[in-house]
């Protein structure tokens, strides 16, 4: 179906994405990536859950920030490994299956008989830990559970984007201009055209060949302005490694920006805070508080920051990151060196890390550049300027996200280097 999204607590939830392990050496949106180009490229988002990756396309109604209902269920469902459940939501029947802790189906159904054709050649699969379904099924040993009951943001996890240059609003900006640009040059010629059968009726002959003369002579000026524009040279390119902040100055402002939501406010947890590329993120979930309590503390202790309404139990407050100073900087080693370089630096940290080399395109319609980049992602207890310290040899460093998980009480970075 187009929207692949259900309604569920006044919260649109993600549904019918493509689930698969995540491969081993691979880190989420490396493998989301993999995926996209290898599969479809439309889809464009992903989700990090457990050991897997959730991929989807905003086509289908989705969008970055959107949780995932299949990755809600799981978590309401921890203590079965394997389980098999439909739901009846607003717009149809919601299945999720799950085998061994991996999410194997994740539908939205138009009506129930094609949703219970599904269940019943699922149930034939042996092993299932329990099974749901609604009560009118008379489903055997199924018992019938509310969605609604199940879903309350427990994974904290949502969807991203997979390219983190945007590569598709960028042609969609270009597309747009062009359009624009021919509406403009070809506006009075089209205009004319299509008014000169009545014109024409009404009009005597003399008047009629002057006035075919006068849109003979406009067409000419805007063929010759239309070629003049076509002759115009491209807009340069700009490499993404020559506009990059100073790492140890990003990696200080993401600390300082997530000290600054990380404020205690009575009544509510924090269960994570996330720096991204133009804002920092911070989640809150209720223990006693209220909303207007929230609201009265947050405004004093986070001053300017935005903050959205989940649901009533949870809020995910934003503030925007200043803009840093920026320099052209690019590593002058080929990307394998690279990645064997900062394997090496973090093996004499006995630190785990992954690592991927991807190849990015930049174009701006005429001249095409492949650039090499290797990404690297980690979990550990070092501070953003510690971590970033460790890339002190490397040119070409850009820290795309650092966010702190109060569970864990560990840091995750992804970092990005631009090589040869």
């Amino acid at each position: 179906m187009a929207n692949q999204t259900i309604n569920i607590n006044r919260k649109r939830y993600a549904v019918g994405l493509m689930w698969q392990p995540i491969g081993a050496g691979f880190n989420a949106r490396n493998y989301a990536r993999n995926l996209s180009n290898t599969i479809n490229r439309r889809l464009n988002l992903y989700i990090e859950y457990r050991a897997m990756v959730g991929l989807g396309a905003r086509r289908d109604g989705l969008h970055t920030g959107m949780y995932s209902a299949a990755a809600e269920v799981m978590e309401s469902f921890s203590e079965y490994t394997s389980f098999l459940a439909v739901f009846q939501v607003p717009n149809g029947f919601y299945l999720v299956a799950s085998r061994n802790g991996i999410i194997l189906q994740d539908i939205l159904f138009d009506n129930a008989d094609a949703a219970r054709r599904e269940y019943v050649k699922l149930s034939e699969i042996p092993d299932w830990g329990a099974f749901f379904a609604p009560s009118t099924w008379g489903m055997p040993r199924a018992i019938e559970r509310n969605i609604s009951e199940l879903l309350s943001n427990r994974s904290h996890v949502f969807l991203r984007p997979i390219s983190h240059f945007k590569s598709a609003a960028t042609s969609l900006l270009l597309v747009g201009a062009f359009i624009l640009l021919f509406v403009a040059v070809f506006r009075d010629s089209i205009v004319q055209s299509g008014n000169t059968g009545a014109q024409v009726a009404e009009l005597n002959p003399e008047l009629v060949a002057e006035y075919k003369r006068q849109i003979e002579e406009k067409n000419k000026e805007l063929d010759a302005q239309f070629k003049i524009e076509k002759q115009l040279p491209p807009p340069p390119l700009v490499m993404p490694y020559e506009n990059l902040p100073n790492p140890i100055a990003r990696a200080e402002l993401c600390y300082q920006a997530m000290a600054f939501l990380m404020q205690p406010v009575a009544g509510w947890n924090q269960t994570y805070v996330s720096c991204e590329e133009e804002y920092v993120i911070a989640e809150f979930v209720r223990t006693f508080g209220t909303l207007v309590e929230f609201y009265e503390i947050a405004t004093d202790l986070m001053p300017g920051a935005y903050v959205e309404e989940i649901n009533e139990d949870t809020l995910r407050v934003r503030a925007a990151l200043p803009i840093l100073d920026t320099f052209s900087s690019q590593d002058e080693r080929d990307p394998d060196s690279v990645v064997r370089d900062i394997t090496s630096i973090f093996q004499g940290f006995d630190m785990n890390l992954n690592t991927q080399i991807v190849v990015d395109t930049i174009s701006n319609g005429v001249d095409t550049v492949n650039l090499n980049v290797v990404e690297v992602g980690a979990d550990t207890k070092l501070i953003p300027m510690q971590f970033m310290d460790v890339f002190e040899d490397f040119g070409g460093v850009y820290l795309m996200r650092a966010s702190w998980d109060m569970m864990s009480r560990t840091w995750n970075y992804e970092v990005i280097i631009y090589a040869k």
